[in-house]
C-alpha cells in the first residue's frame, strides 16, 4: 500500500505548508479529504453519497442526516479559525520537543492562555491511535514517580503527592530501545500493575520487571517473566540501575521533556494527558519528516486513520498550478473543487491525483 509522500499528502517545509493552508477553505478542504478520501460517507449510516447545503453542511443521500466536515474532529464547535487551529497543529507536531501553551500563545498572539492550553489539550486528546498495537518481543516494565523524590516516604513506592507512573519499553539486543507506553497508576499493588502490562504489551512477549511482588503472576497473564532483584544485583557488586536501562531512560527522558517544555507544571489530573503526547512523540523520534508527524496529528484528528493509499491525495490550490512534466507534484487546487448548494456529492473521489 503506498505510504503518504511529502509534498503530495503533507507539507514538507514551513513555506509549503503556509501556501497549502491559506484560508479556512483550504483547511476544511484537506480535513474533508482526510476523512473521506475516496468521497463522503454519511457517518451515521454508512452510505455513500450526499449532497452540500447551503450551510456548507453534507446530506446524506439515503437516511437525509446531515453533518459537517469537523463534526466529531476536535475542531467541532469552536469560534477558533482553521488556519489558526492548523499553524497550531504544525507547530505541534514540527517542533521536536513540542510546545507550551505560553508559548504557542505567544506564537500564534492568541487573545488568552486559557484558549491556547485547551487548543494543546484537544490536541493530546487524539494522539492513542485506536485499536493501536501493542508492545512486543522484549519489554522492560517499571514505575516512577513523575515530579521527583518526595521527602518524608519510607520507600520508593510509598504512596505521597507525587504520581506513579508506569512506564513499558520495548527493547533490542544487544542495545536499542524501540516504542514505549505510559500510564498513571492508582499504586504499586497488582491490581494497578496488571492491567496496565496487559494493556500495553502483546501476550507471548517476555516481560522484564524488578522483584517488586506486584508483578508477581504475569507468568499466568501469558507472558514470559522475568524478574531481576535489586537486592541481588547489590549482592554482586552490580548496580540495580542498569537491571532496566531502558525503562529508566525512558523515564528520565520524560521528566526532562516535562521541565523543558513545559516548566513541570503539569496537573496530576492532566498528566495522562502529556504521558500519551510524549509517547507520541519518542515512537515517532525516527521520523525522517516532521511533516509526517503533522499528517499523522490531523489524521487522528477526526477519529478516523487510515493510510494515505486507498487513495488520492489532498486538494489542491488553484493558485499554484502543476507544472507539466515537473519531477514534483506541486499543489494545485485543480485537483479537486468544492462543490456548491445543493450540488451532489459523490462517493467517488474527483481528484486528478486518486489513484485507480
Amino acid at each position: 500500500m503506498e505510504q503518504p509522500r511529502a509534498g503530495v499528502h503533507y507539507p514538507r517545509s514551513t513555506g509549503e505548508f503556509q501556501a497549502w493552508f491559506r484560508t479556512d477553505a483550504d483547511c476544511l478542504d484537506y480535513l474533508e479529504w482526510l476523512r473521506w478520501p475516496g468521497g463522503f460517507t454519511c457517518p451515521d449510516c454508512g452510505h455513500a453519497g450526499g449532497w452540500r447545503l447551503g450551510d456548507g453542511r453534507l446530506e446524506c443521500a439515503a437516511c437525509h442526516g446531515r453533518t459537517s466536515v469537523t463534526a466529531g474532529t476536535i475542531f467541532d464547535r469552536t469560534r477558533t479559525p482553521l488556519t489558526v487551529w492548523f499553524t497550531a497543529c504544525w507547530l505541534f507536531a514540527t517542533q521536536k520537543d513540542g510546545i507550551s501553551a505560553q508559548s504557542l500563545q505567544r506564537s500564534l498572539e492568541i487573545g488568552s492562555y486559557p484558549t491556547a492550553w485547551a487548543m494543546l489539550h484537544r490536541l493530546r486528546s487524539v494522539l492513542v491511535r485506536p485499536g493501536r498495537d501493542r508492545l512486543s518481543g522484549t519489554v522492560q516494565v517499571d514505575e516512577t514517580y513523575i515530579g521527583g523524590d518526595e521527602p518524608g516516604l519510607r520507600g520508593g513506592r510509598a504512596r505521597g503527592k507525587k504520581v506513579l507512573t508506569g512506564i513499558a519499553v520495548e527493547v533490542s539486543e544487544p542495545k536499542g530501545i524501540g516504542r514505549c507506553r505510559m500510564g498513571v497508576l492508582a499504586d504499586g499493588s497488582a491490581e494497578s500493575l496488571h492491567p496496565f502490562v496487559t494493556g500495553a504489551v502483546e501476550p507471548g512477549a517476555r516481560v522484564i520487571t524488578d522483584a517488586w511482588q506486584g508483578y508477581c503472576g504475569l507468568g499466568g497473564l501469558g507472558y514470559v517473566h522475568e524478574r531481576r532483584s535489586q537486592a541481588a544485583a547489590r549482592a554482586r557488586g552490580d548496580d540495580p540501575g542498569e537491571l532496566l536501562p531502558a525503562v529508566h531512560r525512558v523515564a528520565s527522558l520524560a521528566k526532562r521533556w516535562l521541565l523543558g517544555t513545559h516548566q513541570g507544571s503539569v496537573d496530576e489530573a492532566h498528566l495522562p494527558a502529556y504521558l500519551d503526547e510524549f509517547a507520541f512523540r519518542f515512537n515517532r523520534r525516527r521520523s525522517a519528516s516532521r511533516g509526517m508527524v503533522f499528517y499523522r496529528v490531523l489524521e487522528l484528528a477526526p477519529g478516523t486513520t487510515r493510510s494515505a493509499s486507498r487513495t488520492c491525495s489532498p486538494p489542491r490550490n488553484r493558485a499554484l498550478p502543476r507544472s507539466p512534466g515537473a519531477g514534483v507534484i506541486h499543489r494545485a487546487w485543480i485537483a479537486r473543487r468544492r462543490t456548491g448548494h445543493g450540488e451532489r456529492v459523490n462517493s467517488s473521489c474527483s481528484s486528478r491525483f486518486c489513484s485507480g
